[in-house]
Parts: C-alpha cells; structure tokens; sequence
C-alpha cells in the first residue's frame, strides 16, 4: 500500500481541459464573426453606393450623385469630374469606397 503518494493511474480527466480548450476557441470565433459581420456588410453596401453614385455623376453630375449616394444610406466624401471621366467616394459607417465612371453617348441610327 502507498501510504502518502498519490497514484495517478489512467487517463481520467483528459477530456476537461480539451473540452474547455476548444469551447474557448470557438467562443472566440464567435465574437470575430460578430464583430467582423457589420464591417462587411458596411463595405459591400459602400461598393454599391459608390457604383451607383459615379454612374449618376457621370450621367447628370454632382448633384445627382449626391443624392443617388443618400439615397443608398452613404456620404458623398469626394467626387472629381476629368473630361468625361467620374470618380466618386463615398462613406458607410467607417468604410469608404472608391468607384469611376464614364460618359459616353452613342449615336445609333434607327
């Protein structure tokens, strides 16, 4: 008989710290996506905004632009007109998109 000694026989107890090993683990990938989600969302719907907002300052100029970008719960930030050439930023939240567009008219004979 060991009188005073532990005996550490077998493998009982392992599962404990791994369960809590990974519970941990996916806790925290939980938090990023939660944390990351809005984020993406802000910057897809910037995307979309500045599309949309070069192509209207293209076609009718700043104004129309403007409104197209409030229309799509972003800010016009920037917009510059070379020639025919439109580039527009615009803001969602923290995220700004940039986006360019062209004016360009075609003659089709009917």
């Amino acid at each position: 008989m060991n009188m005073g000694r532990a005996c550490w026989c077998g493998d009982g107890g392992q599962a404990l710290p791994w369960m809590l090993l990974l519970m941990t683990i996916g806790l925290g990938m939980v938090v990023v996506a939660v944390r990351l989600a809005p984020v993406l969302d802000d910057a897809a719907e910037a995307r979309t905004a500045a599309d949309a907002a070069a192509l209207a300052g293209a076609a009718a100029g700043k104004a129309e632009a403007q409104a197209v970008a409030s229309a799509n719960n972003a800010e016009l930030v920037e917009y510059h007109r070379s020639g025919s050439m439109v580039t527009v930023v615009v803001q969602v939240g923290e995220v700004r998109a940039r986006a360019s567009a062209a004016a360009t008219v075609r003659w089709v004979p009917i």
